[in-house]
């Protein structure tokens, strides 16, 4: 027999349940979502959540946080979407702001520096770790490898646009299904099914009233002039300060950043760091650190981006009120837009189960964003264990090539050991970043970094 549905402060109780349970990135907090709310919860069923987590996936934006907005949407509608959506962005909200706090007052002293040396080691064998399962998942065919192929070689060495090697991908994803080509088979978020949609309190058959949609699309407009009205002020009133850059830059990356967070982060920390000069490549690794070892969506480390941007260039404000500042526009600009995302979509995501070509998409740029991951993996590596990088230039081929004689042979030492305990002992993500940050505060401590 199904469960009965639950009330809004039951759902609520959940919710916060799951933001405190979800570490580890968008693969960890989809798992933990999927044994509370299918397999313990079983509000819904196995088909109904990867069908979600798909549409969620052609979303831009973070498809965590935004699976979590559309099942609070499907439970309890608005209220139950933005308690899912709010609750689960604000424990990282909170640690983020906190630990940004404390690295751009003691950063660079004691033991702090030590800790922060230690994470980039364990940041970077995380990333290769998310690389090779994502890997091990799309590139199932020689199409999808000559994508993955092509994303990387396009970004890295021809520096063509993050947003462009998306849009290409997806449309070459939804031209072979649309002529009849089953390159891409639409399976990037396949499973077993367990438990059965009829089984669940939403059941097998949602219908959806009409007054459901027309609330659902207000919602959706509200929430983007939330969205867009602070942006528009802050251009006219402030044109040029950094806030401006931080509301337009990151309301950008809400339109165009689609492949999930670890792809959204390739393209911030390439403009962040070359176009804006808000952060160093090293400490857009410490941020990720940050990001990797509290709760709340990986993407949570754009309010880390937007904190130091504003600290370092605060105008008539203190750096730290800035830095605050920055920090909250950032998160705004980037999660207000998802809520208008699932508002404006949510009502006909059931009528889209069964449509291949959108599938044969996602699938496509899945396997871009093997791709793009490995370049950001790259472009951390060289950064992170290379004191001096020299530009190359052949022509339209262009890409900073490292200097060997300029390898750091700790963060290098200590970087092989993080990529030992993730892929040969197959140790969980906190040993690893505990150990790592440990291994860099002795190093410091010997004045070794």
């Amino acid at each position: 027999m199904p469960p009965p549905h639950p009330s809004l402060s039951e759902a609520t109780r959940t919710w916060a349940r799951i933001a405190m349970l979800s570490f580890g990135g968008p693969a960890g907090q989809i798992a933990v979502m999927h044994r509370i709310l299918v397999e313990e919860k079983r509000w819904i069923g196995d088909a109904r959540f990867l069908h979600a987590l798909n549409f969620c996936m052609l979303l831009p934006g973070p498809e965590a946080q935004q699976l979590a907005t559309y099942i609070g949407w499907l439970m309890h509608r608005t209220r139950g979407a933005l308690i899912a959506g709010g609750l689960f962005i604000l424990p990282g909200l909170v640690a983020i702001m906190a630990l940004s706090v404390i690295y751009a007052t003691y950063g660079n002293t004691g033991i702090v520096a030590g800790l922060f040396f230690g994470l980039k080691a364990a940041v970077l064998a995380i990333v290769l770790q998310a690389l090779t399962r994502i890997a091990r998942r799309a590139l199932t065919t020689a199409p999808a490898r000559a994508i993955a192929l092509g994303a990387f070689t396009a970004l890295f060495f021809f520096g063509v646009p993050f947003p462009l090697v998306i849009a290409a991908a997806a449309l070459i994803g939804y031209a072979a299904a649309r002529a009849g080509s089953n390159a891409f088979h639409g399976t990037a978020h396949g499973g077993q099914i367990l438990i059965a949609d009829a089984d669940t309190t939403l059941g097998a058959n949602l219908t959806l009233p009409p007054q459901a949609q027309r609330r659902a699309l207000i919602s959706g407009l509200v929430a983007l002039a939330l969205w867009l009205a602070p942006v528009a002020a802050i251009t006219i009133l402030a044109p040029g300060s950094v806030f401006a850059d931080i509301a337009l830059f990151f309301s950008q990356m809400a339109v165009v950043t689609f492949g999930g967070a670890y792809a959204v982060l390739a393209y911030v920390a390439q403009e962040a760091v070359g176009t804006f000069g808000w952060l160093a490549p090293g400490e857009m690794l410490d941020g990720l650190g940050m990001a990797e070892t509290t709760p709340g969506p990986l993407i949570m480390v754009l309010q880390f981006v937007g904190f130091l941007g504003a600290f370092r260039d605060s105008g008539t404000l203190t750096p730290l009120t800035a830095g605050i500042l920055g920090g909250l526009l950032t998160t705004w600009v980037t999660f207000a837009p998802c809520f208008a995302w699932i508002f404006l979509g949510a009502p006909y995501m059931e009528r889209l189960r069964a449509n291949a070509a959108l599938s044969a998409a996602l699938s496509a740029v899945t396997a871009a964003v093997v791709g793009v991951i490995l370049n950001l993996a790259l472009w951390f590596a060289l950064h992170a264990l290379f004191t001096t990088l020299t530009p190359f230039s052949l022509g339209p081929v262009r890409f900073d090539a490292p200097v060997i004689s300029a390898l750091n042979p700790v963060a290098a030492a200590l970087t092989l050991l993080a990529l030992v305990a993730v892929f040969r002992l197959r140790l969980g993500m906190a040993p690893v970043l505990i150990g790592a940050a440990l291994l860099g505060i002795a190093a410091h401590l010997l004045g070794w970094a």
